[in-house]
């Protein structure tokens, strides 16, 4: 290439690196295909650094694979992936590991491994990616990570099967943080929880992503998760993203299916939830005197 060429070549990655330095992950034109069966054609969707994006969309659009196929194990037909600004699509797995360390990921049912310890899932990573890390460090920094995700401690040597269905989720979601990510993808977090432990799920979520600035894809069917925690909700439907932005935003727009999602009974009993929690909140912080004292 000659020089003038290299310099061009650069300067458009300096501009492209520079318009997107706020974007996580940009897919644009994505197909995925299993034998006749087109789940996404021409899909685009930006998630912005720092966000909770909220992934919905009715059965068999597609949403796991949508996820599948940015993290790697689902090769699309068509189109482009990039993570950090990095192409995903066609690199070699030592030429994208340095991206794949910057994400972790909860998969349905927390997807532990059943003859290792709670702590032993959370270094599963930490042995992949830094094996050279000792025994004491390992062991400390997973019982780190079983704390932060609200744990008790003893539940790290404790085994997946004496585990509750909450603190399964839970423990996957030590195993994700097992490598301080900055993005965090979440499939059906909570599901499969009573409404109690769903909402402390999403307050942990909520907590761990202010805390620690992660970037959050979170595929749910959730609507108390969405209206909670979320800050942009991606519809999936007619085999692409149909609709990026707030529920207000997505409430707007005439799509039957979102409509019907979002101001269904189960949808209108969301709204009226979240109406009353921030009814209660402005009532403390009236109540709550400039000093904090009561």
């Amino acid at each position: 290439m000659a020089p003038e060429e290299e310099a061009a070549a650069e300067e458009a990655r300096i501009e492209h690196a520079v318009e997107n330095q706020d974007i996580a992950v940009s897919v644009r034109g994505l197909r995925n295909s299993f034998g006749d069966q087109l789940v996404h054609e021409g899909l685009d969707l930006d998630v912005r650094k720092g966000e909770i994006l909220g992934v919905v969309g009715g059965s068999g659009t597609g949403k796991s694979v949508l996820m599948r196929a940015i993290i790697g194990l689902q090769t699309p037909d068509e189109g482009e992936i990039h993570v950090f600004g990095e192409s995903m699509i066609g690199r070699l797995d030592d030429e994208a590991l340095a991206i794949r360390k910057r994400w972790g990921v909860l998969f349905q049912g927390g997807a532990l491994f059943s003859t290792l310890t709670v702590a032993e899932n959370v270094e599963v990573p930490i042995r992949e990616y830094y094996p050279n890390i000792g025994a004491q460090l390992r062991d400390e920094i997973a019982a780190y990570k079983i704390r932060m995700t609200g744990l008790p401690t003893e539940a790290g040597p404790k085994y997946p099967a004496e585990l509750s269905g909450g603190m399964k989720k839970r423990a996957g979601l030590a195993r994700a943080l097992a490598l301080d990510p900055d993005l965090l993808f979440l499939d059906e977090p909570t599901a499969g929880l009573d409404p109690i432990g769903a909402a402390a799920f999403d307050e942990q979520t909520r907590k761990l992503q202010e805390t620690l600035g992660l970037t959050v894809f979170l595929i749910t069917h959730d609507l108390d998760t969405l209206y909670s925690i979320c800050d942009r909700v991606a519809v999936l439907a007619d085999k692409k993203v149909i609709a990026v932005g707030t529920i207000n935003e997505l409430l707007a727009l005439d799509h039957p299916w979102i409509q019907e999602y979002f101001n269904g009974p189960r949808g209108r009993a969301a709204t009226a939830a979240v109406t009353r929690e921030k009814a209660r909140e402005q009532d403390r912080a009236a109540q709550t005197p400039p000093d904090g004292r009561r």
